[in-house]
């Protein structure tokens, strides 16, 4: 249950940081962060993004708009999967390593392992599905 609180919490501290501001005022805030970026060609990034009414973020620009926010967020969403399923391999190879014969590490690291791939392998093609269905098939801008 905690952790349903901890999702609601994070998705309305990105709608109150992106959807709410007024553009105005967002462009003002953006053009004063993007002050601060001493690296010329990412300082063009930053003021073209807030020019464009979206917010610079560690994890590049996101526009104000549902569209881009999800967007954004599905594809952070999916590096986190894929790296959370790399880690579960390597976790489960280390305690197939370590296992020392012991048939019961032994199973649960091959279960872990399998468990990863198969993860990752539904979301891969869940990510497929999706492209198809709401891209190809519907025609949902977004989904390309």
């Amino acid at each position: 249950m905690k952790q349903v609180y901890i999702v609601i919490t994070l998705l309305t501290v990105i709608f109150c940081a992106v959807i709410l501001p007024k553009s105005a005022y967002a462009a003002m805030v953006g053009q004063n962060v993007c002050r601060s970026i001493p690296n010329s060609n990412e300082k063009s990034l930053c003021e073209t993004c807030v020019n464009g009414n979206g917010a610079y973020t560690a994890f590049g620009c996101v526009q104000a708009t549902g569209q881009g926010i999800f967007t954004k967020f599905f594809s952070v969403g999916m590096g986190i999967a894929g790296g959370i399923g790399l880690l579960l391999i390597l976790f489960g190879g280390f305690q197939i390593l370590t296992s020392a014969g012991n048939p019961e590490r032994l199973t649960a690291g091959k279960e872990m392992v399998w468990s990863a791939i198969a993860g990752l392998l539904l979301i891969i093609f869940s990510l497929f599905l999706l492209q198809l269905i709401g891209f190809k098939i519907l025609g949902i801008p977004g989904f390309g």
